[in-house]
């Protein structure tokens, strides 16, 4: 196997394959990258068991400047590949492969040598036979992933929570998560292939594959989604992520949102953002992460302390108010991330009472469920 490429190129597709290789695995040959070099092009593939990433590269695309010379297959050791590669001294590499699974790479004076695993050993990337394929745009499945990723759990003992929850039906993507602290949820048009008319799909994905997913795909871009029973493809242009699905069923959410409420307020996303941000350098020192806000006709105050360190107080400026006066307290982290969700909108609160979920809207958009954050307070003495 011998063939020669532009560096350059060659280091941003071992860089995105090696998103799906993990140190953790137990499975020895994963912790490398297959390298499949075929007359037509070369295939680079990481996987960590639950994540791979496929990258095709075409000899056709000139920009490469992809040459080959003998066709294989190599498995070489991720963490020292992508350190030889991207420190060699010019702009075009040749990585060739001896009768002994040694690899020679060169480029300019630099000879390195690396041990292979012959490529037969790599485990078979599974077969996506789906009858549809959803095309979703890019800059709006990473709006969509970016709103709901901050509530996903990152604990296994619930591992359906790790994951959010889509929904493909009646021309819309439905995406919700949940860590039982919080809930996201976004809604957005979706046109769906012809053949999957009148025929629901729902499905758990891995909160590190959407991860992963975002960090390929240009706004720009477009990506198709194949499913089957417990795998899911996602195809960009010359990448190909495949994922295991989540098991189980996902929990009704819908009963947790409601338009009720007792004291609703208006806000500048931003302005708390930052008034939250101040009041996480004492609450991050305390034992509990834990802030107030106090809210009346005459004034909303935003407090917090720690016991160890001090104290801090904050009027807000609030765009409206209305009902009743309102003390509640929770995790400013929760609430910043929420706002964060936003972007630079203005964003209607709902509350209930001090122990009540409540729940974040877009002012724009404050009587739809489209874009919901809703977060569970925290009970202190007196609530």
């Amino acid at each position: 196997m011998k063939f020669t490429i532009k560096r350059s190129i060659f280091v941003d597709h071992l860089n995105n394959v090696q998103r799906a290789i993990s140190s953790r695995t137990t499975i020895p040959i994963l912790t490398g990258i297959k390298i499949a070099v075929l007359d037509s092009g070369i295939i680079l593939t990481g996987s960590d068991s639950t994540i791979s990433i496929e990258i095709y590269i075409s000899k056709e695309d000139e920009s490469n400047q992809l040459s080959i010379a003998e066709t294989g297959s190599i498995v070489l050791p991720s963490r020292f590949l992508g350190d030889i590669v991207k420190k060699l001294p010019e702009d075009q590499l040749t990585l060739e492969v001896q009768d002994n699974l040694q690899t020679v790479i060169r480029s300019g004076e630099s000879v390195f040598n690396l041990n292979g695993t012959a490529g037969s050993e790599y485990p078979t990337l599974p077969e996506i036979d789906a009858d549809s394929t959803y095309v979703l745009p890019g800059h709006l499945f990473k709006r969509v992933v970016n709103h709901t990723i901050i509530s996903v759990s990152n604990q296994q003992i619930r591992p359906l929570f790790t994951g959010v929850h889509f929904i493909l039906a009646d021309e819309q993507l439905k995406a919700v998560s949940t860590d039982s602290h919080r809930l996201s949820q976004r809604i957005v048009p979706l046109t769906m292939p012809e053949e999957s008319q009148g025929k629901p799909l729902e499905i758990n994905i891995p909160g590190q594959t959407l991860t992963e997913l975002t960090r390929l795909v240009d706004d720009n871009e477009d990506i198709e989604m194949m499913v089957t029973d417990n795998q899911v493809l996602f195809k960009i242009d010359n990448v190909y992520l495949y994922s295991r699905l989540l098991e189980g069923n996902y929990p009704d959410t819908d009963r947790l949102l409601s338009l009720d409420y007792n004291t609703k307020i208006k806000v500048d996303a931003q302005e708390l953002v930052h008034a939250v941000e101040r009041a996480l350098i004492l609450s991050h020192q305390g034992k509990n992460n834990v802030v107030k806000l106090s809210l009346s006709q005459e004034e909303a105050i935003l407090s917090g302390h720690s016991s160890e360190i001090g104290y801090v107080k904050e009027k807000l400026s609030l765009l409206s108010f209305e009902g009743d006066d309102l003390e509640i307290s929770f995790n400013p982290d929760y609430l910043r991330e929420a706002l964060r969700s936003f972007g630079g909108q203005d964003v209607v609160i709902r509350f209930v009472n001090p122990t009540h979920s409540f729940i974040l809207t877009p002012s724009e958009d404050e009587d739809e469920f489209n874009m919901v954050q809703l977060i569970t307070p925290i009970r202190t003495p007196g609530n």
